[in-house]
């Protein structure tokens, strides 16, 4: 039998952060772990095996998880952006450029302490940081630069661009994770010319036409949602302006497309209004959505675009799927009440309803066993706290702060898990597509 994952809880507040052990918690409260160690911000990797914590020196701190001691530290100057690759074994850092020439994006490797890649990069936004993406299993990376995509074998960089695909007006890249195996690339309209969201298989002999495509107009922004097992991308468009004047927020439409050519085109969503969410399941294999003007309505489709379960109306305008793909949370947060209802989505049946206002963040523990949600400054200032729901909406804990900046859960099996499915995604894509 497996075991059942050690899960921690990272909780960062003016004093700077600390780690709790479980839930469980033993007599209701949560043990500490680490206790106060001054940060203006902190991250777990992916998998869970290491914590980046950033300084208000410009310092970024390495930690491993399982003995939550130090490991490495890293200065570096005029820092205004730090992320690590998805095992750990990279950090990536963003300077602020004094001139053009500046290498100001650096790529270090954790257990050497020493730069592997640099390059320039003018401004930072959403959506070009981190400005190297790599694959779950780090096996590919690859990065966005003026016109082209460019390429990289992720364990040895000093084969520098292995491989580029030109594509003229490239505004962003989204690479799929597990596998590394496709790249979807985002052009924006430009002389009468529609936008578009094209795929690439990633490989130097496979890359020189898309593998899928689609246009479209009235596009100001796009999300790019990759499942497990790369096999489909789900396109959100948002456009500032709706043309029907149904809403002040402007026009969303949600798109599929598959690697393998069988969809491309709208998902069916049977009520009009704003796309408000989508999430793909763990599995990749159904995802789901919440659309539609108040009351919002949610829907589970499969990978071929079919309704397969409506989990009705209300003031929706989150989903969260659970890691075992079992459970999910539709929640209403920001702007609206806070109201959550959690589904059993195997049995198809609502196990309860409860309702966390005033809710920021919210996710499921590693294990599926925990939903947790959290008042944070600076986006309220009163209020903080932290609330742990059972899936069937009990509610298991609950603390108040003074002032509370961020919370994070993860696992210390969480590593293995992951590396055990990205191997499983990475055979069962080879089986279907040799």
């Amino acid at each position: 039998m497996d075991s059942v994952p050690s899960l921690e809880i990272l909780v960062r507040a003016p004093e700077g952060f600390s780690l709790w052990c479980g839930p469980p918690f033993n007599n209701g409260q949560p043990a500490v772990k680490l206790e106060k160690v001054i940060c203006t911000n902190a991250k777990f990797s992916e998998d869970g095996s290491r914590l980046m914590v950033m300084k208000s020196d410009s310092t970024v701190s390495i930690y491993n998880c399982s003995s939550s001691k130090e490991i490495r530290s890293f200065a570096v100057p005029n820092m205004s952006a730090a992320t690590m690759s998805p095992c750990g074994t990279y950090l990536q850092t963003f300077q602020k450029p004094s001139t053009p020439q500046e290498k100001n994006v650096i790529l270090w490797k954790i257990e050497t302490g020493t730069p592997v890649y640099q390059h320039f990069q003018k401004n930072m936004t959403k959506t070009t940081w981190p400005s190297v993406q790599f694959s779950s299993d780090e096996a590919i990376a690859c990065r966005l630069a003026t016109n082209e995509i460019q390429f990289f074998d992720a364990r040895d960089f000093s084969k520098g661009i292995i491989y580029r695909v030109r594509i003229p007006g490239i505004a962003a890249v989204e690479l799929s994770k597990a596998p590394g195996s496709h790249v979807a690339a985002f052009i924006p309209e430009s002389k009468g010319i529609p936008a578009s969201v094209q795929i690439f298989s990633c490989g130097e002999n496979s890359m020189s036409q898309p593998v899928a495509r689609r246009s479209f107009f009235r596009c100001s922004t796009v999300q790019l949602s990759w499942n497990r097992g790369s096999t489909g991308l789900l396109v959100l468009v948002q456009a500032d302006v709706d043309k029907t004047n149904q809403s002040y927020f402007g026009e969303s439409k949600l798109s599929y497309l598959t690697t393998n050519g069988t969809h491309e085109g709208l998902v069916p969503l049977s009520k009009e209004g704003p796309v408000h969410d989508v999430q793909w399941s763990y599995s990749g294999s159904e995802f789901a959505v919440v659309y539609g003007f108040m009351p919002a309505k949610a829907t589970v489709f499969d990978k071929k675009c079919n309704p397969l379960v409506e989990l009705g109306t209300g003031p929706y305008n989150t989903i969260r799927w659970n890691p075992k793909g079992k459970f999910l949370c539709l929640a209403g947060f920001g702007n609206l009440p806070g109201d959550m209802a959690f589904w059993d989505y195997k049995e198809k049946k609502q196990l309860g309803t409860t309702r966390a206002e005033w809710s920021v963040t919210s996710e499921w523990s590693p294990d599926g066993c925990y939903f947790m949600t959290a008042t944070t400054a600076p986006r309220l200032q009163v209020d903080n706290g932290i609330k742990i729901f059972h899936p069937n909406g009990s509610l298991y804990f609950k603390m108040m702060f003074d002032k509370l900046y961020q919370v994070s859960v993860v696992s210390n099996n969480y590593p293995k898990v992951l590396n055990q499915l990205v191997v499983f995604m990475s055979f069962f894509f080879s089986a279907n597509t040799g």
